[in-house]
Order: structure tokens, then C-alpha cells, then sequence
């Protein structure tokens, strides 16, 4: 296998953090810093890629940053526009003119989160929030403008690195007696250990691929179960005790609430099922089971 080039944006994140150590397997990977290439400036973007890949012409893209604060889009609008759409445009637009994979990662709320199956790569998008539409802007960027890509849409992401739902759980149920946990929201909590592995599998599979290759384009990639925010918070707190973590609240003092007991900005899809049918069948693919992830994140943060 030839190795690759890989130019790796957002790799200070939660899911870049981890991509940084696993794409190696794949090639060289360079990680400009947000100086070098800042994706809220998408008119200097194009200008810095260039500057970046005069030494090192990029065979593969990867894009793990985003503008992820989903209220504060509300009203930072014009930033989440520029940082998950604008820029993203710039990138693909890039990626195509050097020759490049574009790996790009999308979200469950590009859907308005209606009905209870699970929504298909197929299904039409209908954000109902700034932040859904700015990651719906930048794939439409990214099908328009690369033929060589991926778009990876994913739910609920959790690591040991960085902020995120378990780790906020964790330290409320250090301090309080009882949480209370919204109950009537359904998805599947992602690791970035899951999204990290499934995209160096791809680009495994993919190495050879021509750019009319039917297997490029946008899948979903959850793993395999499905739970409420509020069961999941249980499900942390439980196994923390199990790790004989030192916590006040037990997993019968995280209380359930409806989502309008819980009013916020930006309003959240009640339905994030992914449905991972077509990427298990494309690329033969098995995956693990969502509480797997959360107990190997949860070995790793108690450990420490």
C-alpha cells in the first residue's frame, strides 16, 4: 500500500485528537495550526492551503474541525456558516484541483428529527436549527465541489479528549445528589474511537479508487443500539460506580425530563437514529455496540 499525505484540520479536537495517532497508520500526516489554516477565514483559507502544500501536496483531507457550540449558532450565525459551510467549500474546491480525498464529518441534526426509524443516507435534510443548516451547507459544498469524498454523518460523539456529555456527567454526579436527565430524545452515543477507525478503514478500501468509483459519497456511522440521553446518563453513572468512581449521585437519583422541561436556543432533533445499513453493506463493516464505546472511555477516564 502506497502511503499517503495526509493533511489533517482540527486535530486539537475531541475526534482530531485521536485521528492524529490513527492516520499515521495510513502515511505522513501534517497538522496545520488554526494560524495556518483558519477555517473561520474562508476568504485567506484557499491562500493558506496553498502556502501549506508548496513542500507537501496532500493525497488525503481530512476535516475534523467544525463550529460545534449548537446555541450559540443562534446568534453567532454568520461564524457557523463560515467555519462548517463556507470554508468546507473552500476545502473541497481545494481537494478537487490537487487531486485529494476529502474526508468531511456531518451530524444528525441536518434532520428535523420527525418520526422514529432510523433516517438513510437518502432521506432529505431539514434542519431545525443554525447549526443543522451550517453542516447541511457544508455537504452540499462538499458534493458539489469534490468527487473523490466522504461524508461521515454521526450522533452523540463521546471521547476520553476534550468536552463532551460523559465526562459533563461525571463531574455533576461528583457534585450533586441527583441529576436530571432529558428522556424523550433518541440516538446513539458515537466514540471517537469508532469514527476515528471506520475512516482509516475506508481510506484502506478506497486507496485505489477512481473518482467515478460509486462507493465515495455519504454514509452514516453510529454504532449499534439505540438510547435516550437520559438511559445513557444512567448507563455512565452506573459504571462509574462499578469503577468504584467517588460520585454523590446513583443511578437512581438521574432523574428523567422532557425536552420542554429543558428549554434551550437552538432546538434539538427528539429522533437522531442513523441508520448504518448502507455502510456495513458497502464496505463490510461490523460495529460495536454503543455501550462498548462508553465503557472503554470510561476505563480509560477513570484510570486516569
Amino acid at each position: 500500500m502506497q502511503a499517503h499525505n495526509i493533511l489533517l484540520l482540527g486535530a486539537t479536537g475531541q475526534l482530531g485528537h485521536l485521528l492524529n495517532t490513527k492516520l499515521l497508520t495510513l502515511g505522513q500526516v501534517r497538522t496545520p495550526s488554526r494560524q495556518e489554516a483558519d477555517m473561520c477565514r474562508p476568504d485567506n483559507l484557499l491562500q493558506s492551503l496553498k502556502k501549506i502544500t508548496n513542500f507537501y501536496v496532500p493525497t488525503v483531507i481530512v476535516n475534523a474541525s467544525a463550529y460545534t457550540a449548537v446555541d450559540k449558532a443562534e446568534t453567532e450565525t454568520e461564524q457557523a456558516i463560515a467555519v462548517n459551510a463556507t470554508s468546507v467549500g473552500v476545502l473541497a474546491e481545494f481537494a478537487q484541483s490537487v487531486g485529494a480525498v476529502l474526508v468531511h464529518y456531518s451530524t444528525d441534526y441536518v434532520f428535523d428529527g420527525s418520526g422514529s426509524r432510523a433516517w438513510q443516507e437518502s432521506d432529505e435534510p431539514s434542519p431545525l436549527s443554525v447549526y443543522g443548516r451550517s453542516k447541511y451547507l457544508g455537504e452540499q459544498a462538499v458534493r458539489k465541489s469534490c468527487n473523490k469524498h466522504f461524508i461521515l454523518r454521526t450522533s452523540w460523539v463521546v471521547g476520553s479528549h476534550g468536552g463532551n456529555f460523559l465526562k459533563t456527567m461525571l463531574k455533576l454526579a461528583s457534585e450533586r445528589d441527583s441529576l436530571r436527565v432529558v428522556s424523550d430524545q433518541t440516538g446513539s452515543p458515537t466514540s471517537t474511537e469508532l469514527l476515528a477507525e471506520v475512516t482509516v478503514s475506508l481510506l484502506k478500501v478506497m486507496q485505489e479508487a477512481s473518482s467515478n468509483d460509486a462507493r465515495w459519497g455519504t454514509y452514516h456511522v453510529v454504532p449499534e443500539g439505540e438510547t435516550s440521553w437520559h438511559k445513557y446518563a444512567q448507563y455512565v453513572v452506573q459504571g462509574a460506580w462499578l469503577r468504584k468512581a467517588q460520585l454523590k449521585a446513583t443511578p437512581e437519583s438521574v432523574l428523567p425530563i422532557l425536552t420542554a422541561d429543558y428549554p434551550l436556543p437552538a432546538p434539538r432533533p427528539l429522533n437522531s437514529r442513523l441508520s448504518t445499513e448502507k455502510l456495513k453493506n458497502t464496505f463490510a463493516l461490523q460495529l460495536p455496540t454503543w455501550q462498548q464505546g462508553v465503557d472503554e472511555i470510561l476505563d480509560e477516564l477513570i484510570r486516569e
